[in-house]
């Protein structure tokens, strides 16, 4: 488009938003405008704007923007209150039911990964992370189920920000040995949490995805060593699988 009026103004924070939100990168306000035509002064001055009140935050470069706290909160929150969430609880009762035990749907935040949704199960003998606690990323099964679905350079640049402090004796603090797993992970797509957040505590994680492949969520059990080990874990891979593709058309109907 070439004629500023063809998009309402109440319209074009919001297409902006959709632009930036459909990219796999940051991108700086003439990326942004190619989709959508307005004068170049009137997008730096909304993207200014929307930075401002925390919806967009600059890139390392300080060029390109890219989605912030706020937007992503907006955003889990829609998704919460939408039917899409009864779909969503459904899917993951069906599979605690299926494997005995916690089953959480986990998205990533600015500080770590946070529990958008979860079934527990019926042990009494369990280990409780409610509905928006957050984890960290690199002693997760969630946190490094989402690292791994970065790039190799993007993944490098973030763990290289990470605070690798020790939660256990397991727990990776080098940044070599958490990005050798992370390749691994990207290629088995399942991450294993080997009591590195909590002792006593193994989870497995999967990522849900959308149409473009992009990842969305991780879709993760726990349990306590107790009553599950390792292999046993890994055995049940595939019903994680199952439902994270059920979980996927359930999101994104048609698409």
């Amino acid at each position: 488009m070439s004629d500023d009026t063809r998009i309402p103004t109440n319209l074009r924070t919001l297409l902006i938003l959709e632009v930036l939100g459909r990219s796999d990168r940051a991108m700086t306000a003439t990326e942004i405008n190619r989709s959508l035509g307005l004068p170049k002064q009137t997008v730096h001055r909304l993207c200014a704007t929307l930075e401002e009140n925390g919806f967009l935050s600059r890139a390392g470069d300080g060029k390109r923007y890219q989605v912030a706290r706020r937007l992503r909160e907006m955003g889990a929150g829609l998704l919460h209150n939408a039917r899409d969430h009864i779909m969503r609880h459904q899917i993951l009762r069906e599979l605690a039911d299926e494997l005995g035990e916690t089953v959480n749907y986990v998205v990533p935040g600015d500080r770590g990964m946070s529990y958008l949704d979860r079934v527990e199960t019926d042990w009494a003998f369990r280990i409780q992370l409610p509905v928006g606690t957050g984890v960290p990323f690199h002693c997760t099964a969630s946190g490094k189920c989402f690292l791994a679905s970065l790039g190799p350079a993007a993944r490098r640049r973030l763990v290289g920000t990470l605070d690798l402090s020790p939660r256990t004796a397991a727990t990776h603090t080098a940044p070599d040995t958490l990005l050798a797993e992370l390749e691994q992970i990207a290629r088995d797509r399942y991450a294993v949490d080997r009591e590195e957040f909590l002792d006593g505590m193994v989870a497995l994680a999967v990522p849900v995805t959308d149409p473009q492949g992009r990842f969305v969520a991780a879709l993760a059990f726990h349990g306590p060593t107790q009553r599950i080990a390792i292999p046993q874990a890994v055995a049940r891979k595939d019903l994680l699988h199952a439902a994270a593709r059920r979980l996927s058309t359930a999101l994104f109907p048609g698409d």
